[in-house]
């Protein structure tokens, strides 16, 4: 499926720089939840004048645009997801993989439970060994 990162961008009220752009599209095509060196490393060999702030900095301007969510499974690592609809995450504590995976948020549940808070968002993290470490335990 082929999408219009300068469009998706726009919808948020970013102007989509070639950076931006490339950042972006390296989110959207590979959802493994990379963090800002991760992007960095792998856009800095066809972006010659790519820093690592201009990665942190454009990162930081998704989440707060809404383009993308920052991903914070464990405290020091934080890790960046251009899907921004509900989810739950994942992390394989063997190959430190995170997945994504559908998730029902009962953020109306919560605001019934606590009168007069609003919920502005959920996360819901889960650690343990994925399908592929799992098997390889096994054999």
């Amino acid at each position: 499926m082929a999408v219009d990162v300068s469009e998706i961008l726009l919808s948020h009220d970013i102007r989509p720089s070639r950076p931006r752009k490339a950042i972006y599209e390296y989110l959207y095509n590979h959802r493994t939840h990379p963090t800002a060196e991760d992007v960095y490393c792998a856009l800095c060999s066809s972006i010659r004048t790519l820093s690592r702030t201009t990665v942190y900095n454009t990162l930081r301007l998704f989440c707060d645009k809404g383009a993308a969510q920052m991903v914070t499974v464990e405290e020091k690592e934080m890790r960046f997801d251009a899907e921004t609809l509900p989810h739950g995450h994942f992390k394989c504590t063997e190959c430190g993989k995170v997945f994504d995976f559908p998730c029902d948020f009962p953020s109306g549940n919560i605001e019934k439970t606590l009168p007069g808070f609003v919920v502005a968002q959920s996360h819901f993290y889960v650690c343990g060994c994925c399908a592929k470490c799992s098997q390889k335990k096994r054999n």
